[in-house]
């Protein structure tokens, strides 16, 4: 990333925007980040990974106005570190418990449990250290799906810091790919994997889309899940059900809910079924199922989770 423009607005203004950014074409492309801050106002977040053309630039101003007016014009766009930019704005957090799962640094090792599924994440420069609803929201909904069932063989799509896939593989000791479109997640992803202990099962691949080989050799997974925005999520609706085994579960977060029909409609449409919906700090997490088939054929509804 090279820079960033920063709202700094009330929570309804910056949901509102949110939402709107979700909504465009050309900005639902671009990573956004959106929520508290210390002031306790909020702040939209929206990453350039190049200097800001005309056209982005014009369409950031679009939306903006129509959504806030004369507000539009209180943001800044600032360069972003190279460096040290996430580790700055973590410093000092809390570890996160999420159903059986601790999520804490190094300097928290002495306040896991006996009975903890500890995951250790450094601040980095990826996302997902537990803090952020979306995470823990997938983190609670892995921790009930392993205790109700077996998994195997599971898929993290948009990885971040990996926390998803050493959650899984911790737990459930399952087979994981996990994938990221930025090739610095992916690196750091793997050095948490190992971190971890448990780089014997996931691996970590840099990938656009699930297009690419690995995901068709590995597949059908019994578990997706994908912390990333509503439109990516729409778009893979398709791709993601092709690779879901029968009786598979695909978790979903990164959503706002007032996405929450789009994203069911989308996933419906791929003949999954909603098993369960949770809305944790503002954020919205489902969870899917695909009814496993007899032998004649026939469906036979999951017990919801």
């Amino acid at each position: 990333m090279t820079s960033v423009a920063r709202f700094h607005l009330s929570q309804r203004e910056a949901t509102a925007l949110a939402e709107a950014f979700d909504g465009d074409e050309l900005l639902s492309a671009l990573p956004v980040s959106f929520g508290e801050a210390a002031d306790g106002r909020w702040q939209v977040l929206v990453y350039f990974s190049r200097p800001q053309d005309e056209i982005e630039a014009a369409a950031l101003k679009r939306v903006s106005v129509a959504v806030l007016g004369k507000t539009a014009s209180k943001f800044s766009l600032e360069p972003l570190p190279e460096t040290d930019w996430v580790a700055k704005s973590l410093q000092g957090l809390p570890p996160v418990r999420a159903g059986r799962f601790l999520v804490h640094g190094s300097h928290d090792r002495g306040r896991r449990r006996p009975n903890d599924a500890a995951i250790e994440i450094e601040a980095a420069q990826a996302f997902g250290t537990g803090h952020h609803g979306t995470t823990a929201g997938c983190l609670m909904a892995i921790d009930r799906l392993v205790r109700s069932r077996p998994v195997l063989n599971a898929l993290d799509i948009g990885t971040g810091s990996g926390v998803l896939a050493i959650a899984i593989a911790r737990t459930a000791k399952a087979s994981v790919l996990a994938s990221d479109i930025d090739p610095v997640a992916v690196r750091i992803a793997r050095e948490n994997v190992r971190l971890n202990g448990v780089a014997r099962y996931v691996r970590t691949v840099a990938a656009a889309d699930l297009a690419q080989r690995v995901f068709a050799m590995r597949a059908p997974f019994d578990l997706i899940v994908a912390n990333i925005l509503a439109g990516p999520l729409v778009a893979l609706a398709p791709a993601i059900a092709l690779r879901l085994a029968s009786g598979g579960t695909v978790i979903l977060s990164g959503l706002l809910p007032s996405q929450r029909a789009r994203i069911v409609a989308a996933y419906r449409g791929q003949r999954l079924a909603l098993a369960r919906s949770t809305v944790l700090d503002g954020w919205l997490t489902l969870t899917f199922t695909r009814p496993t088939r007899n032998r004649k054929g026939r469906s036979r509804k999951l017990r919801p989770l």
